[in-house]
């Protein structure tokens, strides 16, 4: 894709969070997000070095599911819980644990990182959280919540991995990062693409730190955030 094809794409696309509903998926209430079907294949390469073979997998934000299904298939040994606020988003993650035969997926639980004490509802520890496309589709309050909650949660050797646009020392990456920051501002003054260090700052204030940097197709990163 050209930096122009790119650019414009971000710019007129819905939010990745969004679930939307395709036309042969109204019946049994599983949704379909672009986004996620293109980002998925590349996310679960990134992935398959990183995750243990057993242990728990804790998803923030899992929107219409279609990530968690996949990740369950690709790494059996391990059991995937994932999350949304969202009751629809809930119903599509279920519509597609209905295809899991692995049978390592956990009905989807109603998570808002940005309330107090979110991770109460959680049975730990937990291996690794993972949230792809949390950080800048939601305010400042779920990225200081997610880290918050991964302190206690996390095993000794946890992991979060976070999935994004993001910036660098203060700067954009790429011009189509900087139209979809200026969009996603207009849609939601709260919403933005965040830089590296200020989501570090939170990071270290609950006894983790950035492990790894792995730079993602369309201009988007791949996290990795382990205790210090």
């Amino acid at each position: 894709m050209s930096t122009d094809e790119e650019r414009r794409r971000r710019r007129h696309e819905p939010s990745p969070y969004l679930v939307i509903v395709g036309d042969d998926s109204r019946g049994d209430r599983k949704h379909v997000s672009p986004s996620a079907s293109r980002n998925t294949g590349p996310i679960l390469s990134a992935l398959k070095p990183l995750l243990p073979s057993t242990g728990l997998v804790l998803e923030i934000a899992s929107g219409t599911g279609q990530h968690c299904i996949a990740f369950a298939r690709e790494f059996p040994g391990l059991s995937f819980q994932p999350s949304d606020p969202d009751p629809a988003a809930r119903a599509s993650i279920d519509a597609w644990r209905g295809e899991d035969s692995n049978g390592n997926i956990l009905p989807a639980l109603d998570l808002n990182v940005a309330a107090q004490d979110w991770w109460a509802a959680v049975d730990g520890p937990v291996t690794a959280i993972i949230a792809i496309n949390l950080l800048h589709i939601s305010p400042w309050a779920a990225t200081t919540g997610l880290f918050a909650g991964a302190e206690p949660l996390l095993a000794p050797d946890g992991m979060v991995i976070t999935y994004g646009a993001y910036k660098r020392d203060g700067r954009h990456t790429a011009p189509s990062n900087a139209d979809f920051d200026a969009s996603l501002r207009h849609r939601n003054a709260e919403w933005g693409v965040r830089d590296i260090d200020d989501v570090a700052d939170v990071t270290r204030s609950h006894g983790l730190d950035l492990a790894e940097i792995i730079d993602m197709p369309s201009n988007n990163m791949l996290l990795v955030w382990q205790r210090i």
